[in-house]
This record gives structure tokens, sequence and C-alpha cells, in this order.
């Protein structure tokens, strides 16, 4: 992925295409992290690279389990695995958060590609204190562009924490990630440097 998105053939290639785009930028923000590293919390805010990993594949997940209209667990239930999604565990690796949100990601494509309609409604659950009172379902779409505000919302957060880990940044992770060859304007980023 060259920084932009492809030009799409229709809707539906653009919404996941731009959603993909936004994972990628999550998992760059980890690019070259050990397993401490991605549980640091560098900042004033409680937020580490791994936690944010695990959070936006646990949301991505849990609305997919909306449009496929699986039954949410009740919110008060749910509260502590909530807040449990944005620390990664001592016996948690970066590699296997990583490799779950990839799981996560193929199961959308796969959800999303076999949905006929993308206005198809998708129930909004009632207990959820920052869900709306006054409607009763989004669609496919909203969920989709919901997914891709969420993820590029917390790849934000992602690369400030990874910045304040050890400085690097996100175009130069994405250089050394995708293999890009050092030009005049850019160098990819390297471990120590």
């Amino acid at each position: 992925m060259a920084g932009n998105l492809s030009p799409t053939p229709d809707e539906r290639s653009g919404l996941l295409g731009f959603l993909a785009q936004q994972r990628q930028a999550m998992k760059i923000a980890a690019y070259g992290l050990t397993d401490d590293q991605a549980r640091a919390v560098p900042s004033a805010s409680a937020l580490s690279v791994g936690g944010l990993l695990k959070h936006v594949s646990s949301t991505e997940s849990g609305w997919i389990d909306l449009v496929l209209k699986i039954e949410p667990k009740p919110f008060a239930e749910s509260m502590a695995a909530y807040q449990e999604n944005y620390r990664l565990g001592p016996d948690e690796t970066l590699e296997s958060v990583i490799a779950a949100y990839d799981q996560v990601a193929a199961r959308t494509e796969e959800v999303i590609t076999g949905i006929e309609d993308l206005n198809q409604e998708v129930p909004i659950p009632k207990d959820v204190p920052w869900f709306p009172d006054d409607a009763s379902a989004w669609s496919v779409r909203w969920v989709l562009l919901h997914l891709i505000e969420e993820t590029a919302r917390h790849a934000g957060h992602a690369d400030i924490v990874r910045e304040s880990i050890d400085g690097a940044t996100a175009m130069p992770l994405q250089a050394a990630a995708e293999g890009w060859p050092e030009t005049a304007w850019l160098k990819p980023w390297k471990p120590g440097e």
C-alpha cells in the first residue's frame, strides 16, 4: 500500500479499501516494536500501541456481529472486556494480536462482500449509553463509514504513542514495512536510528 488508495471501481470496494488502508496504518504504528514496547504507555494517556490494536480489532468484530444480527452481550456485562481491550496483557504478544486483527479483517471482507445492499439495516442496541435513542437502525454503509472513522482515529493515537516510544513516525515506518527505497525526501525507519 503506497500511501494512497488506488481509484476504486465502486462504493463497496472503496469503503473496504479505505478500511483496509486504516488497518494497515494501525499495524505500521506497531512495526518493529517488541512486545514490551507494544505494552508501553509513554504518554499522559493510558493508551499503548498493542492495546489500540486489540481495541480496533474487537470493535470491528463487534460491529460485524451487529451487521450479522448476532445479539451482543448486555452492555453492563461487556464493559469490563471493553476496557480490557485497551491494553496488551502480559500473556499476549504483538504478533498474536496482529494475527487476530487480520482474521477480523478477513471476516469483515467476507461478510460485506456477501451483502447485496449496503442500505441493509443494522439494528441499534438499546442498552449502550452512547448509541442514539431516537433511531432503530443504521445501514451497513454507515457501519463501514464508522469503522473507517474509528480505525483512523485510533491510527492517529497509535502514531503519537509510537513516536513517544522511539521517535519513529508514520511515513518512515511505512517505508520500512513496505520496503520502499531510500530517497532524498524519505529515509525508511531502522531500529535504533
